[in-house]
């Protein structure tokens, strides 16, 4: 397949469906040709009592955001933008972990690829590129309404690199792209239907398990022990440095001081 012919691949509920092995996510499947942000339509719908399993596909967002407030990059007809719409049986406190799963779903469908991808905590998705190095492939925004002790709904938000060649100065020396890592185009409906099928049993266990179902699917790609440094978001002087030994059952990082001291990191950037 061309890359014309994978950039003018239909998003249209029904191609996708013929693709899809879920039960219900993804059944209800709206496609934008250009949004600010899939994950700002997800919430409106949610709002006005869209089903749990909305997914939304935007081919260019123009306002894209990932984690501690960045932009994220949303070129046309390249990449695969998406927002998908829980309503987890769980309370707000056990819904961070959502951003796991869903980075384990990314890694679960990469697989099917042939690719080998890595998790990095809390929401990265990334491959080793020819000279070892680990390239971020894809980002996970999760966002969540809440009202007392219940979870109104969840949004998830995934940007995955699959066709980009190109990326702009400040991310070029840490991103990569699935057609980069393949050595050919991706066909992003595809691509979707794989992601949605992988993510739809993990969003059923972790309304079934909790937390611990996001924590189990994310250790299954991430790398530890490993040494890592974690810097407070804004407060690049406040950093700890040490040995992330993993996943706390709530989703916090485990990390290992020189000193022997162990850390619960809850959140930051974590390189």
């Amino acid at each position: 397949m061309n890359q014309a012919s994978v950039n003018q691949a239909s998003f249209d509920r029904a191609s996708l469906g013929a693709r899809l092995h879920t039960r219900w996510l993804g059944r209800a499947f709206e496609w934008h040709a250009a949004c600010g942000s899939t994950n700002d339509l997800a919430a409106e719908r949610a709002r006005a009592g869209a089903p749990a399993g909305l997914v939304i596909v935007a081919d260019a967002q123009t306002a894209g955001r990932g984690r501690l407030g960045r932009s994220w990059h949303s070129p046309a007809e390249e990449n695969l933008y998406l927002s998908i719409l829980l309503r987890p049986a769980r309370p707000p406190s056990e819904i961070p972990p959502i951003t796991l799963l869903a980075g384990a779903a990314v890694a679960r469908a990469l697989q099917t690829f042939g690719l080998t991808p890595r998790l990095k905590w809390p929401n990265d998705v990334e491959l080793v590129d020819e000279t070892g190095r680990r390239r971020k492939v894809c980002g996970v925004l999760t966002e969540m309404a809440s009202a007392g002790a219940s979870a109104l709904h969840v949004v998830v938000g995934i940007g995955i690199n699959a066709n980009a060649v190109d990326f702009p100065p400040e991310i070029a020396e840490r991103a990569t792209s699935l057609r980069r890592a393949l050595g050919r185009a991706v066909d992003r409906v595809e691509l979707l239907a794989v992601l949605l099928d992988a993510f739809e049993p993990l969003c059923e266990a972790f309304d079934r398990r909790g937390p611990a179902a996001a924590v189990e699917a994310f250790e299954a790609h991430a790398a530890f022990p490993a040494p890592c440094r974690v810097t407070a978001p804004g407060r690049p002087q406040e950093r700890l440095e040490g040995i992330a030994l993993g996943v706390e059952p709530d989703g916090a990082l485990r990390l290992q001081d020189e000193t022997g001291q162990i850390h619960r990191v809850i959140s930051g950037e974590l390189s």
